[in-house]
């Protein structure tokens, strides 16, 4: 008898940190949408304001493909800040400097090298050259993510979870139809293309991320990849497309003056606190519940980065043109009955009334 009590506490226990793991990633895709607010507005304040204007100096390719870069390095080192200054505070920091000698730390390197420049560079040409028309592309990832958590890590999917997943990336393609809509720019083509090197990028981070948090703590992993990012992109990613753009000093030149920008500056900060738990809260996730559980999960910020930019941009600052399409808010809806599916089998409602029907009239 106490053996079997055992087991079942051993299972709800199991239960409850595995719907922890759901409840975190999903808070995740929210985290991410009010990132994804918060530097959209930062890119359009102060001297980024004068770079996007219509008699800039600057050519098409440095407004298109060197000024994303920039932006996507400067959040990522405003949020390696925040990590380190989270970590110095719970006295983990020595711990962050040991884990970048490990080979789990090597790993976490890799995935931030993947999932950091390359996917988000990726991503932002895609979308210059494409338009919206590539959310649904990218919108894949969490398929590949599953995908390859099951062939590298032998990760666990039964048909209810499948049937869950593919309801969220159904919501998240309902979500891109209206992009879909208004038709393709030129160069669509190629810009597709890359879209799914950006899906493939982030696929392979979530679910060789997620494992190597189960391995190290994922306050330091994220630690990591955040300084990695950060570090790439600026010293490393950012020239080399200064270089391909003609000019390798406007690398130097963009960065002082981005970084000295006050007015943009403030809202960097708060986009680089919520990337950092973006991405912390999804590798944590995804470490719970699975990879392709937490990215299916993570999906969701294809409706809260919308919805966060309607209400921040929109709202807030009263910027015109964010307000969000009746089937967003179905898409919501649809998405939440599929994370839900994923969690819960609806079936063990049924069994519960049953078994309490049957007490009763005992």
């Amino acid at each position: 008898m106490s053996s079997q009590l055992a087991r079942e506490k051993k299972t709800q226990l199991a239960r409850s940190f595995f719907v922890k793991g759901i409840s975190v990633a999903t808070l995740s895709g929210m985290m991410y949408g009010l990132y994804s607010a918060f530097i959209t507005y930062a890119m359009g304040e102060g001297v980024w304001s004068g770079w996007y204007a219509e008699n800039t100096v600057l050519t098409m390719f440095v407004v298109v493909y060197v000024l994303g870069v920039l932006g996507s390095g400067i959040n990522d080192t405003i949020s390696a800040v925040w990590a380190i200054g989270i970590a110095a505070v719970k006295g983990k920091l020595m711990d962050f400097f040991r884990c970048f000698k490990t080979k789990p730390g090597l790993v976490m390197i890799i995935c931030a090298v993947v999932g950091g420049p390359i996917a988000s560079a990726a991503y932002i040409i895609s979308l210059q050259m494409a338009g919206s028309i590539i959310i649904p592309i990218t919108a894949l990832c969490p398929a590949l993510g599953a995908l390859l958590g099951r062939i590298l890590f032998k990760q666990k999917l039964n048909g209810r979870m499948i049937i869950g997943i593919l309801v969220c990336l159904t919501a998240t393609l309902m979500i891109g139809w209206s992009s879909l809509q208004e038709g393709a720019q030129e160069g669509a083509l190629l810009g597709c293309i890359i879209a799914l090197v950006a899906a493939l990028g982030w696929a392979v981070e979530g679910c060789v991320a997620g494992f190597g948090t189960t391995v190290i703590d994922y306050e330091i992993g994220i630690t990591i990849r955040q300084v990695t990012s950060g570090v790439v992109n600026l010293v490393i990613f950012l020239p080399i497309v200064c270089i391909i753009g003609g000019n390798i000093l406007l690398a130097p030149e963009l960065t002082f003056a981005a970084f000295t920008s006050g007015p943009s500056m403030i809202f960097f900060v708060v986009s680089g606190f919520f990337a950092l738990f973006a991405y912390s809260l999804w590798y944590k996730g995804n470490s719970m519940c699975g990879t392709a559980l937490g990215m299916a999960c993570n999906g969701a910020y294809s409706f809260w980065g919308p919805f966060f930019c309607w209400l921040v941009l929109g709202v807030f600052f009263g910027q015109s043109g964010w307000a969000l399409e009746p089937i967003a808010w179905v898409a919501a809806i649809v998405m939440f009955l599929g994370i839900l599916l994923i969690a819960v089998n609806p079936l063990d409602w049924f069994k519960k009334k049953n078994t309490d029907a049957t007490e009763e009239a005992v």
